[in-house]
């Protein structure tokens, strides 16, 4: 059975999972007898896990902690692109999507409340729920990982938000800087750790994101294009992992970005490139979907039954102008 874990300032918690019933638990998290400081350390002494989720003593509500992101930086973080059928519609992809990875900065992630805060110069700011995968296991270049063997490379599961700057990764191309600035990667609130048989369970796991309490992407992991442990093999071909490491797999459809119509691509071919993108954006602005300051961002990931829950993430959005007052 899975059991999650909250990271505070003061250390490491671990929350009783659900009952086999399905019935919520008492909201209590139970302190980890342990001397680990981060997330990789946390993973090589999961006995110390396992006691505090089996203990019964009466613990600390979870409402009175302050949950930091469990996956602990410096990291690796890695990323899959356009990774969801429904993502891909969205985005004007048709056929085959060849498998594609991209890097984020550690320095960008941030706890499951903290504010998400838009730089200056970004004016289409946008989200994307993602499973996290956190590596319990060292991940070598040339590895194959079959579904059956999953378990022994990760560990746990994350929520993600895959926070980007569309302006910055359209015009220059560059995906790198345009996820990578500070607070862009919230994560958490729990490190859900999988037992072995949980893994059969992935499939059924539900990401949902809304922004002031209005709907914006919701499906489950069968909409999946690439699923982790192809993900990881094809990964493993050039990049190692480590434990503690964090691969985002990908956001299904309902971002604020979304391809233009056929026609208005057409056209927009024929335009040197910053008219094109002038004109692009010019209809962008039209769009209320992209985040603005005062907006909340509330992403959740579960099975339909709560057995696998890694809990809810709640970020407010600001701009950076706004923070330096």
């Amino acid at each position: 059975m899975s059991v999650n874990v909250l990271r505070t300032a003061d250390g490491w918690w671990a929350v009783p999972p659900r009952t086999p019933s399905g019935k919520t638990p008492a909201h209590r998290a139970v302190r980890i007898d342990t001397k680990a400081v981060t997330t990789a350390e946390l993973l090589a002494d999961r006995a110390a896990v396992n006691d505090a989720a089996a203990s019964t003593e009466p613990g600390t509500p979870v409402a009175e902690l302050t949950a930091l992101s469990p996956v602990t930086t410096p990291c690796r973080v890695v990323a899959q692109m356009v990774n969801y059928s429904s993502h891909a519609r969205d985005s004007g992809f048709a056929g085959d999507i060849p498998p594609t990875f991209f890097r984020k900065a550690s320095g960008s992630v941030s706890g499951p409340y903290d504010t998400v805060v838009r730089p200056a110069h970004v004016k289409f700011l946008d989200y994307e729920v993602e499973l996290g995968l956190v590596m319990g296991a060292p991940l070598p270049v040339g590895t194959t990982v079959t579904e059956q063997d999953l378990p022994s490379y990760v560990a746990g599961l994350v929520v993600t938000n895959d926070v980007s700057a569309r302006d910055v990764q359209l015009t220059k191309g560059q995906f790198y800087e345009s996820k990578s600035y500070p607070t862009f990667t919230p994560a958490g609130p729990y490190l859900t750790l999988l037992a072995p048989e949980d893994f059969a369970r992935l499939l059924d796991l539900r990401l949902r994101l809304s922004v002031n309490g209005e709907l914006r992407q919701d499906h489950t992991l069968s909409d999946m294009i690439v699923r982790p442990a192809r993900a990881l093999t094809l990964l493993a071909r050039f990049q190692a992992l480590a434990p503690g490491d964090l691969l985002l797999t990908g956001t299904p459809g309902g971002t604020a970005l979304k391809a233009p119509p056929k026609a208005v691509e057409k056209i927009g071919a024929l335009l040197p490139p910053a008219v094109k993108w002038k004109s692009f954006f010019n209809r962008q602005a039209k769009n209320p979907l992209y985040l603005r300051e005062g907006d909340v961002i509330t992403a959740t990931i579960a099975t339909p039954d709560g057995r696998i829950d890694l809990g809810e993430q709640r970020t407010p959005v600001a701009h950076a102008q706004a923070e330096a007052r």
